[in-house]
């Protein structure tokens, strides 16, 4: 219902739907009497209706309280972590002692290498075929857990890992691991961003300590040994993974280990970050979001920004939002007719994660943004994923070497977990992750944009480092 009547030349620039070729308008020269110019409102369109289902219960497991005092007598060798000191907000002293921590820290950005082919494949091959279900992967977390086990295995087993994680040989992983932690270990009031490393020993069963001090001191690692045929061990390695990831897990109650456990890795990721410009709750809608199981209705949180990144390629289009002197999450929207398979499949998505703001589809333009409010939680075994993109011989008895660690025969791998889970509201993101390896004896002019996410899409959240923390696909946005 609104009229332009334009008085000099105007050069447009189409939005990415259309041709990114310039084109000048033609000019409309005013007459010097006044002119009445009569409009007619057009009625606005009626929405569509559709039919809303209830979403079947979504089973995370049973919520229990843990806390650290029932994992501290297992524990034989602890780690030292970064006390960084806390925002202090306009106290000039306090603030000084923050940005040196946070300095500290900063230098480790941008230290990893040839990361880009594990987190391509990975992602692939863990979040292709999600169907109707949530999946949440933690690229870094995984990584950190496949460097623990490169450290204990030897021969094939150990050269299958390091070609995995892209790099050529033990002390090169080390070397990396200990920036990549760096890099994304927060703890100052503002960002919580903390990785947590551990080993649980079976007490019955002699290990090689140059290899528990090398995971100790490289990795980050703290050791425990215990029996794991006594079920108090099992709460004890529950409650180590609870207290690292905030308790935001509950399918950690899932977690047992079996009476012939030799050895169990353990890494954790989580984090917390404030949205740099938070959304209004009173803005919020309800409105409906178009699920692989059909159309449901959920909360949506909206914002208009006059001067935002914009981007696209052949079959999607994302926006980033900037997190609170952290990183960013990405929302990744397949176009209409494709699904998030269709992207995970082909390379172009890979290849704008791994570009980000220097993606060459890019413009800026005022976008209203309108994005489900969720809390989502997956948990899988990597197993055959690993087999499918390369790493056999841990988990064959007859190939696994885990000389490194032990002049025993311990077995191979028996089983990979990996849990995590994503939050967004109005203030910010909430996300927590694990892996635990088992092994178990013998086993300008702004264009306006609508970028409404009411159909299954990809997110990925950033630490300040760059790295993908975090990527998921939401197919039912559970709130």
């Amino acid at each position: 219902g609104q009229t332009t009547v334009q008085i000099a030349e105007q050069t447009t620039v189409r939005t990415p739907e259309q041709s990114t070729t310039q084109t000048t308008e033609q000019i409309t020269t005013l007459p010097t009497e006044q002119t009445t110019v009569q409009t007619t409102e057009k009625p606005e369109e009626p929405k569509p209706t559709y039919e809303i289902i209830e979403l079947p219960e979504d089973d995370r497991g049973e919520a229990v309280d843990y806390d650290a005092s029932q994992y501290a007598d297992y524990e034989v060798m602890g780690v030292e972590v970064p006390q960084m000191a806390q925002y202090g907000g306009d106290d000039i002293a306090s603030s000084g002692a923050w940005y040196r921590d946070r300095s500290t820290q900063l230098a480790y950005c941008g230290a990893g290498k040839n990361l880009n082919g594990f987190f391509d494949s990975t992602i692939r091959e863990f979040l292709l075929g999600s169907g109707s279900e949530n999946r949440v992967y933690s690229p870094v977390n995984v990584y950190m857990a496949l460097a623990m086990l490169a450290e204990i295995c030897d021969g094939e087993s150990r050269s299958q890992i390091l070609e995995l994680l892209g790099v050529e040989n033990i002390e090169d992983l080390r070397t990396q691991v200990n920036a990549i932690w760096n890099a994304n270990y927060f703890d100052d009031g503002m960002v919580t961003s903390i990785i947590a490393n551990s080993i649980w020993l079976n007490e019955n069963v002699e290990f090689k300590s140059q290899t528990l001090e090398e995971l100790n001191e490289s990795y980050h690692a703290s050791v425990f040994s215990g029996d794991p045929a006594n079920e108090d061990y099992s709460v004890a390695l529950r409650a180590w993974l609870s207290e690292q990831t905030g308790g935001e897990l509950d399918r950690i109650s899932g977690i047992k280990m079996d009476p012939r456990t030799i050895i169990t890795l353990a890494s954790t990721l989580y984090f917390e970050a404030q949205w740099y410009n938070s959304f209004s709750e009173s803005k919020n809608t309800v409105d409906v979001f178009h699920t692989p199981l059909g159309t449901i209705e959920c909360e949506f949180m909206n914002s208009s920004y006059d001067d935002m990144a914009f981007y696209w390629g052949e079959k999607f289009t994302a926006v980033e939002k900037q997190l609170d002197y952290s990183g960013d999450m990405w929302f990744i929207l397949p176009d209409e007719g494709f699904t998030v398979d269709d992207l995970l499949a082909e390379d172009e998505v890979f290849e704008f994660i791994n570009a980000g703001s220097s993606w060459k589809n890019r413009g800026y333009y005022w976008v209203n943004m309108s994005v489900p409010k969720f809390n989502i939680e997956s948990d899988m075994d990597l197993v055959s994923g690993l087999k499918n993109i390369g790493v056999t011989a841990c988990f064959d008895e007859a190939e696994a070497d885990f000389s490194s660690i032990s002049d025993h025969n311990i077995g191979a791998i028996s089983e990979i977990r990996h849990g995590a889970s994503v939050a967004i509201n109005e203030k910010g993101v909430v996300a927590a992750a694990y892996t635990v390896i088992f092994w178990t004896a013998g086993f300008p002019q702004y264009d306006r944009i609508d970028f409404t996410l009411d159909r299954p899409f990809i997110f990925v959240i950033k630490g300040i480092d760059s790295l993908p923390l975090f990527v998921g696909v939401v197919n039912v946005p559970r709130q």
